[in-house]
């Protein structure tokens, strides 16, 4: 049993101290690239600064005789980027690395690490299953990272896409404090779980609840037509994820959505995740960046409310006691909580995205826009 005293000491001399906070930084979207495809590579320079994460994937997409090829691209992007990963970096840089039951991943740390770990951001591990993973990817980093000469430790983002990863969700959060999120991962873990469906993310037709029968004089009418409405077959785990994180003070992610011409079905799917408390997406072509810009940025009108909540509960005090009645409704301190996410969020949107803070700054006094 580690001691909780040693939790923030580094896991080998030399290696950088642990953080004890993981920064809020924007990644609405994490947007997938092949290092050995060159018309990928050609592009990402093209996505700097109007993204906020790129992710240089070394995994599932990649053919097994690629797999070099994608890990030597990616050292050589990151090197020829300008603002691409590191401290300063407009765009974060992540990879996924390929499984830790693969014959690359070890390949995969010990070359990224050593070559380019100064502009990589996050490790993302695929397949996690539990803590001893974790533990296995933590102390390979520090090691590396000693071996390296890094002052700043890489940060670790697991994909749950196992059952069994699932049932270890809250012990896989606090396994380390590298760790920076979560991400569902909805194809393989469909697969674990034996769940009936072929699609990567999103709904099923058959996944439904139905209107009751209508009632008639003969008893009840099960042959007349009735609504369905399609469910969610991703809200439980998203939910426990969502919560998982939050206790541990990092961050959930949907996964990707792999449908790309359905756009609409796309943002729902985010929209969704987003309300329940995720903070990205997964971006498998250009067109899913800009639904993830949208989806995860607020609102004006919830910045306008925001803003309207947090001034009339300063003006009674500001001490998180007291209600106060805006448009009809009770807004009380569990309110104001709520409305100062939003309100950070929007803040820290702005910084980076140019368009967003036009928004934003037009909103007058809290009552919507100039």
């Amino acid at each position: 049993m580690r001691s909780a005293k040693d939790f923030f000491r580094p896991l080998a001399v030399g290696a950088p101290e642990p953080l004890r906070e993981i920064p809020a930084r924007p990644s609405r979207a994490i947007h997938f690239f092949d290092p050995s495809n060159e018309k990928m590579a050609a592009k990402v320079p093209l996505l700097v600064g109007g993204v906020d994460v790129l992710l240089g994937n070394l995994e599932d997409a990649v053919k097994a005789d690629h797999k070099e090829a994608a890990r030597h691209g990616l050292v050589k992007i990151a090197r020829a980027t300008p603002d691409l990963g590191g401290q300063g970096g407009t765009t974060q840089l992540w990879t996924r690395v390929n499984a830790l039951d693969s014959p690359w991943v070890l390949d995969d740390l010990t070359t990224l690490v050593t070559e380019i770990g100064d502009k990589l951001d996050v490790v993302m591990v695929p397949k996690v299953q539990g803590v001893e993973d974790i533990a296995y990817v933590d102390r390979l980093l520090a090691q590396l990272e000693a071996r390296a000469g890094l002052t700043k430790p890489l940060l670790v983002h697991a994909i749950l896409e196992t059952a069994r990863g699932v049932t270890n969700v809250e012990e896989i959060c606090g396994a380390s404090p590298r760790m920076q999120g979560l991400s569902l991962g909805p194809a393989d873990l469909a697969a674990d779980r034996r769940m009936k469906t072929t699609r990567v993310g999103g709904g099923h037709p058959g996944y439904v609840v139905r209107q009751d029968a209508r009632k008639t004089s003969d008893g009840v009418d099960v042959e007349a037509e009735r609504a369905t409405y399609q469910q969610d077959l991703w809200h439980y785990t998203i939910a426990r994820m969502v919560d998982a994180c939050a206790a541990h003070g990092i961050y959930p992610y949907y996964g990707p959505f792999g449908d790309i011409s359905d756009t609409v079905a796309c943002e729902d799917q985010f929209r969704n995740a987003y309300l329940l408390g995720c903070v990205g997406a997964w971006s498998l072509h250009p067109t899913q960046i800009e639904i993830a810009h949208r989806v995860f940025s607020p609102s004006v009108e919830d910045i306008a409310h925001a803003r309207r909540v947090v001034a009339a509960m300063q003006a009674i005090g500001g001490d998180g006691t007291g209600a106060v009645m805006l448009d009809g409704k009770m807004e009380d301190d569990a309110s104001l909580k709520q409305c100062l996410v939003l309100v950070a969020l929007a803040e820290q949107l702005a910084e980076r995205d140019p368009e967003l803070k036009k928004l934003y700054d037009a909103i007058v006094d809290g009552q919507g826009e100039a």
